[in-house]
């Protein structure tokens, strides 16, 4: 059993070693900030990477709930007595200590009875039956994990010493390192030195999150970073063992979790340039169809808006479930597969569309978004695509 040794330095690591994923990680943090957004759009986005931060966090555990069972959980209009499970009620907590992280001012200090206040957050109502919220192990309440085993600080007097001497370096030590190793070197020592009976991990990552957060990472550009570590479970649980063996050499946590940094705001990063670009589809979409002159035509460009419109929230789908899903817009038209053929006939003419056969099943055509359209079109040319429009009555793709 590897036994829990105070640290003599509670930031050590090499500096040339993690620079690089330094210099990617504060990048990429930089690049997502600097994107222009809607205020719905982060809103939409935000509350996603708050659930996949909730169910990463909670299933590292061994939390185990399925989708339903996860939204089920966090939504406010269910109760506690409602849930029916422990992975639930853990879920629920840690969403409900997020949202209280997510209100704290950047001026109130990372302290003792902040870490105590937010395991009190994260255990009430789920574990307080084995785990006394917010309270430090005392002697002889000793906890071992992890693969080696591990031990945490001895219970009681190292416990006390060993939390103290750890929140008092956060005002002190940390100021000398960036913001993004402040916040994992908090993250390392809370796990490694397991101050509580339970609720550790949980309590060391919420920590993370909330000096991430102070790090650049605004209310606009949350990151993730437990469905990051729970996507790398074993790497993360690996890591973390290796730098308690190496005398809490923080350098191999340092290099995987600022990669997390990087990849997670990547992600991100695509997914609010996808807003822009459907945004701006949108735009370039009733711009150039409210061009069209003449009535038969208007009644057409506002049937293929419509089709637009549901590609642009599926992004792709079987043709089949776009009849389905259009149904209603051909209900007096004679020919109502006809029309529709003809429609997306004349939407992958303007390039607005792409038709592909499905690969995995070769009698079957999906329609998927062209989301660089707006590059690809100007007003003239547009015009002269519709002007240009075969009258035929047969759909090639489909031929």
């Amino acid at each position: 059993m590897i036994r829990y040794e105070l640290p003599k330095r509670w930031i050590r690591y090499d500096a040339s070693a993690v620079m690089a994923a330094l210099v990617e990680a504060k990048s990429a943090v930089q690049s997502l900030t600097a994107l222009p957004y809607q205020k719905s759009w982060v809103e939409a986005l935000q509350e996603l990477q708050l659930k996949r931060e909730v169910a990463g966090t909670s299933r590292i555990e061994g939390a185990e709930f399925t989708e339903r069972e996860l939204e089920e959980a966090v939504r406010p209009d269910v109760s506690p007595e409602e849930l029916r499970t422990r992975s639930q009620r853990q879920a629920r907590a840690a969403m409900l200590a997020y949202r209280w992280i997510g209100e704290l001012t950047a001026d109130r200090p990372v302290s003792a009875d902040l870490v105590r206040e937010i395991h009190r957050r994260l255990v009430t109502g789920c574990d307080e039956d084995h785990c006394p919220p917010g309270v430090l192990r005392g002697r002889d309440y000793n906890v071992t994990f992890g693969i080696p085993p591990h031990r945490g600080a001895e219970g009681g007097p190292l416990c006390e010493e060993a939390f103290a001497g750890l929140l008092q370096s956060t005002q002190t030590e940390f100021h000398d390192h960036d913001p993004l190793v402040q916040a994992m070197a908090l993250h390392y020592h809370l796990a490694a030195m397991h101050p509580f009976l339970d609720g550790n991990g949980r309590t060391a990552r919420a920590m993370e999150a909330l000096v991430l957060r102070r790090a650049g990472l605004t209310d606009r550009a949350f990151v993730a970073m437990s469905n990051y570590y729970y996507d790398e479970k074993p790497a993360y649980l690996r890591i973390l063992s290796e730098v308690r063996q190496g005398g809490h050499d923080l350098t191999p946590f340092l290099i995987f979790a600022l990669k997390g940094v990087r990849i997670q705001c990547e992600r991100l990063t695509a997914e609010i340039r996808k807003h822009m670009q459907r945004a701006l589809f949108r735009d370039t979409m009733y711009s150039l169809f409210n061009r069209l002159e003449t009535k038969r035509k208007r009644v057409i460009g506002e049937r293929q808006i419509e089709i637009l419109k549901i590609l642009l929230d599926e992004e792709r789908l079987r043709i089949f479930d776009l009849f389905v899903r259009t149904k209603p817009l051909y209900t007096f038209i004679k020919n109502e597969s006809g029309a529709l053929v003809r429609d997306l006939t004349q939407l992958e003419n303007l390039k607005a569309i792409n038709l592909r056969w499905n690969p995995s099943n070769r009698d079957e055509q999906i329609v998927t978004i062209n989301l660089d359209w707006p590059q690809e079109i100007d007003e003239g040319e547009f015009l002269r695509r519709m002007k240009a429009m075969p009258q035929g009555k047969t759909f090639k793709f489909l031929s």
